[in-house]
């Protein structure tokens, strides 16, 4: 009887993500400050953009690894990143709420 793969498979994610997760907590660390920033009403276009590159590419890799919370998290903050998000006064909470509950995901992974 041939061994199942899913330890070999595991292993592998759990290699790629050592590999990945340096990355994976600087684009979570963007999030943060331009959460912050926008909180503070300093949020330039290019961090609004960075911000909505760092939730893009975060949507992908979570997903990636089978994290689909992070990747919800991260598609939502894409989105408001793609919009003004200095036009409704809620979104800054959300986009700290979803930064914090992203480092929690990223974290707990390792």
């Amino acid at each position: 009887m041939k061994p199942s793969p899913q330890p070999f498979l595991a292993e592998a994610l759990d290699r790629l993500w050592a590999q990945f997760l340096p990355q994976l907590e600087e684009r979570v660390g963007i999030l943060e400050a331009a959460g912050a920033a926008l909180s503070a009403r300093e949020l330039t276009i290019g961090e609004r953009e960075q911000a909505n590159s760092a939730a893009h590419k975060l949507a992908g890799v979570l997903g990636t690894f089978g994290l689909t919370k992070g990747t919800i998290l991260a598609r939502e903050a894409e989105i408001l990143y793609s919009a003004e998000p200095d036009l409704d006064p809620e979104t800054p909470a959300r986009l700290a709420a979803i930064a914090a509950q992203l480092r929690a995901i990223v974290s707990t992974r390792k």
